[in-house]
């Protein structure tokens, strides 16, 4: 079927430019061709409705194609979150993807601080200001701030002039030192609680559209969810840890005991069978290691296992002392000291060198 006319242009011309995927400003062609061949005013403005038809398909077309798109960022950055375990590599993702899907300069998130009842900055992208990466916004400060307390999305794209915002000095002026304008903030919820907010920025005025109000909004519910599972991992992993340490020491003192309890029934059997202090002190070192040295009463050598390092007199006195007075072994110059006792009588003492912890033994 031939195509409809007006003025000899052919509506398909604006239909090859649409199919194309033309500049806006080759929709004027048909318009300026139809003007050189001196056709009437009425074809003119048919011509002009019909152009003004086809740029609102090629908007609606276009729209369409970034919508596709960032639903596919959207998924693809679910998946991506999904992959991460560790919250620092959780949080920087969004935000990087966050800068990379809005195409601003700067994106940045901050998370709620529950011990001091405000939020603080967690993660920049494209930021170059210290004391922008360092502030801290209490609830309804800035824009952020209300975010923050309200739980909604809020812009502007002249974060300095707009008076929506309760401006305070500290906020101002580190907006001020990184430069930015116009500001996006959504909130990252669970449920109704408000765990942080993520910001989309830009140095320069622009308006935010309602298509990138609610794209950054989709990106900060996927990343709460995945804030919030990166944080039940972490506290998994540190239960699991705790539980793993109180395995391990639970398995130490087992062990301490079956080692006591074997050190013990050798000691006793030496003892049944007639084996003196030096029979002992071998059988000691045996069980604890290092070498020993066992005095009398008067701190007289009764037996020298290993040759033991010698400890000053003094230092010896005021050990022995000691141990009297714990009941337990003490450290002295790199040596454990245990006093022997039966009752109140003092029958000697213990002094073990080259084993740094008796922990367990």
């Amino acid at each position: 079927m031939a195509a409809a006319t007006i003025g000899g242009v052919f509506w398909n011309d604006f239909l090859r430019l649409l199919a194309r995927d033309a500049a806006a400003v080759e929709f004027e062609g048909p318009l300026l061709a139809a003007r050189a061949r001196g056709e009437p005013p009425e074809v003119i403005e048919e011509l002009e409705e019909g152009k003004h038809l086809a740029l609102q398909v090629r908007e609606m077309l276009a729209s369409r194609r970034r919508r596709e798109g960032q639903l596919t960022a959207l998924f693809e950055t679910a998946g991506d979150l999904a992959r991460l375990s560790d919250l620092d590599s959780v949080l920087n993702a969004i935000v990087r993807r966050a800068r990379q899907l809005l195409g601003t300069d700067i994106a940045y998130l901050t998370m709620h601080d529950p011990e001091r009842g405000d939020t603080y900055m967690r993660v920049t992208d494209g930021s170059t200001s210290a004391a922008f990466q360092q502030l801290r916004l209490s609830l309804g400060e800035g824009l952020g701030g209300l975010v923050a307390q309200t739980g909604m999305p809020y812009f502007t794209s002249n974060y300095m002039a707009d008076p929506q915002f309760r401006h305070v000095h500290t906020i101002d002026s580190a907006v001020d030192q990184e430069g930015l304008v116009s500001i996006l903030g959504v909130p990252l919820q669970i449920g109704s609680r408000v765990i942080g907010v993520l910001f989309a920025a830009n140095r320069a005025e622009r308006p935010f559209t309602r298509e990138e109000v609610a794209l950054l909004g989709s990106l900060a519910a996927h990343a709460a969810v995945a804030i919030d599972q990166a944080r039940l991992l972490e506290e998994t992993r540190v239960a699991l840890d705790e539980l793993n340490s109180a395995n391990r020491l639970l398995q130490e003192h087992s062990e301490a005991v079956e080692r006591a309890a074997a050190a013990h029934d050798k000691m006793a059997q030496l003892v049944l069978t007639g084996g003196g202090v030096a029979e002992l002190a071998v059988s000691t070192v045996e069980v604890i290691g290092g070498s020993l040295l066992v005095l009398d009463e008067h701190d007289r050598e009764l037996a020298s296992v290993a040759n033991p390092v010698p400890i000053e007199p003094q230092s010896l006195q005021g050990a022995i002392a000691a141990s009297r007075a714990s009941g337990r072994s003490v450290r002295e110059s790199g040596h454990w000291v245990a006093a022997v006792s039966a009752g109140i009588e003092h029958l000697g003492a213990l002094i073990l060198s080259g084993t740094p912890d008796l922990g367990g033994r």
